[in-house]
């Protein structure tokens, strides 16, 4: 940990393990087949982690290409040194088109539209257009609805982009094999739709880290998007890369600034929208309350204390100062001065004294802001 990343005198904090990036890294690319590219996903300030710092190290520890959601975090890579490949996942914008020539970047095309708008800043710029084309089979958001695709498909070709990918994305991977399923059988038939000869050279990727399914020397599929899994949360159970179990990269911390008591019953903060409760009584009846430092930045916190069984959640992003939490009613002196939660799918110990944090699975990483500090640590093995 560098000196100018010291949080000794920040109230609140996050770590980032970057061994632990390197051994995830390690664990998929070894579970993969060789033929498998590894689209590591940097999105969102990767997923709140830090662009610059965590995609040096993803590169480092052998990840093929990049993805990101747009023109603005792609210059960013480009501007700290990288020149590795980076899929733009989001459509861009007319206006943005330029810079993504300029910068060399793979665009996504998602509509007939926005292929014939890029034929048209090819010709201006006089520059050559890299390509993948997104496929909506069943998320309803951005990809071309998979009954037009063929359309798409023939402009491509005519158009004389270097078309390199071709994509689609699943809706619910992690809860409905059913209709994920079936969107793999969509994308599966249409695949057919495009000449062998080009099909062969393009990337083809449709699994995200909840949508693993499998790979095989015989199956169309050649790339792979990571992005969760190489942070730390584990695939669906019904990944084939369900075993694999990735270790948590980014812990966040803050210290304790206040601790009271209050009777059981008591509502708290604004609206009075969350009372103090007990779900069994103890010898004192009482609650107690520990008040960090800053307001979380996700709102899918909850606490619950297996030793007196108090249950209490704080959804609301009006909380201040920053996160209450019940807690069995140890001594104020009992409580440690640095209490820490990992931002991570199992429940994370606090110190010995203060009962477990629960963190809601999903992304809470991305919606830590730049207020909140990181400090990178190269020393843990």
């Amino acid at each position: 940990m560098s000196a100018s990343s010291n949080a000794s005198a920040a109230r609140a904090w996050v770590e980032i393990d970057l061994p632990a990036i390197d051994r995830n890294v390690g664990r998929i690319k070894q579970a993969l087949p060789p033929h498998v590219r590894y689209v590591a996903v940097v999105k969102a300030n990767a997923y709140g982690h830090g662009m610059p710092e965590v995609a040096t190290r993803l590169l480092q520890a052998g990840v093929d290409c990049f993805a990101v959601a747009n023109v603005a975090e792609a210059a960013n890579l480009r501007e700290i040194g990288h020149d590795a490949d980076i899929l733009l996942l989001s459509p861009t914008l007319p206006s943005e088109l330029p810079r993504a020539l300029a910068l060399g970047l793979d665009v996504t095309l998602n509509s007939l539209d926005e292929a014939q708008a890029l034929a048209a800043a090819v010709a201006k710029s006089g520059l050559k257009a890299k390509v993948h084309v997104k496929v909506d089979t069943g998320m309803g958001r951005a990809g071309v609805w998979h009954e037009q695709a063929a359309e798409l498909f023939a402009f491509v070709q005519a158009a004389g982009f270097e078309w390199r990918g071709v994509f689609t994305h699943f809706s619910d991977a992690d809860s409905d094999a059913a209709y994920t399923a079936n969107q793999r059988a969509i994308f599966l038939k249409l695949l057919e739709r495009i000449p062998a000869a080009v099909r062969s050279g393009l990337m083809i990727h449709a699994d995200n880290s909840a949508g693993l399914e499998s790979f095989s020397a015989s199956a169309p599929f050649n790339a792979v998007r990571v992005g969760l899994m190489q942070y730390g949360l584990p695939p669906s159970s019904g990944s084939f890369l369900a075993s694999l179990r990735p270790e948590p990269v980014l812990s966040f911390h803050a210290r304790v600034v206040l601790v009271k008591d209050l009777p059981a019953g008591t509502a708290v903060s604004y609206n009075r929208t969350k009372t103090l409760s007990v779900q069994r009584a103890w010898p004192s009846s009482r609650s107690v309350m520990a008040m960090a430092s800053r307001r979380l930045p996700a709102t899918v916190v909850s606490s619950s204390c297996a030793a007196n069984a108090v249950r209490f959640s704080v959804a609301s992003p009006w909380t201040r100062p920053s996160w209450i939490s019940p807690m069995s009613p140890p001594s104020p002196s009992a409580i440690s001065p640095r209490s820490w939660v990992h931002r991570a799918p199992t429940v994370s110990p606090w110190p010995s004294s203060v009962p477990g944090l629960t963190v809601s699975h999903g992304k809470p990483f991305a919606t830590l802001t730049q207020r909140v500090q990181r400090v990178y640590r190269t020393d843990r093995t």
